[in-house]
């Protein structure tokens, strides 16, 4: 984001073309996507859905962690991915850190998994 404000793409100038291609419920990856490959905006929903097929490779209580970031994911868009974010989500979901610690591992640990896990997202189409 911080590049594209650089090369005069502003924010707000993009989330208007988001909202002029009706893709407001579509990552801003997929506003570019649509600008530079005419590919079709992909809703956050089936992107999440998507990601959630590679669910397995997780123990269950990373599996209800990752849920949650794609609820969050979905409902707010793709800023909840940011690693500055995780912070927040775990607060949001678990309290405390500490909380969350004891629940999915050591904080390394648990930042791969929020960092690793959004290549299933973008990983194509």
């Amino acid at each position: 984001m911080e590049e594209l404000s650089e090369k005069g793409f502003p924010a707000n100038q993009l989330a208007e073309l988001q909202r002029l291609i009706d893709a407001e419920r579509s990552d801003l990856f997929d506003v570019l996507a649509y600008i530079a490959f005419s590919q079709e905006p992909q809703l956050r929903e089936q992107r999440a859905l998507a990601a959630r097929s590679h669910f397995a490779q997780y123990d269950d209580r990373q599996r209800a962690f990752l849920d949650f970031v794609l609820q969050q994911y979905v409902k707010s868009g793709g800023d909840e991915l940011q690693p500055e974010k995780l912070p927040i989500i775990l607060q949001l979901k678990y309290k405390t850190i500490p909380d969350a610690t004891k629940e999915l591992g050591d904080v390394a640990r648990i930042r791969e998994t929020f960092v690793g896990f959004q290549r299933w997202l973008y990983g194509g189409r």
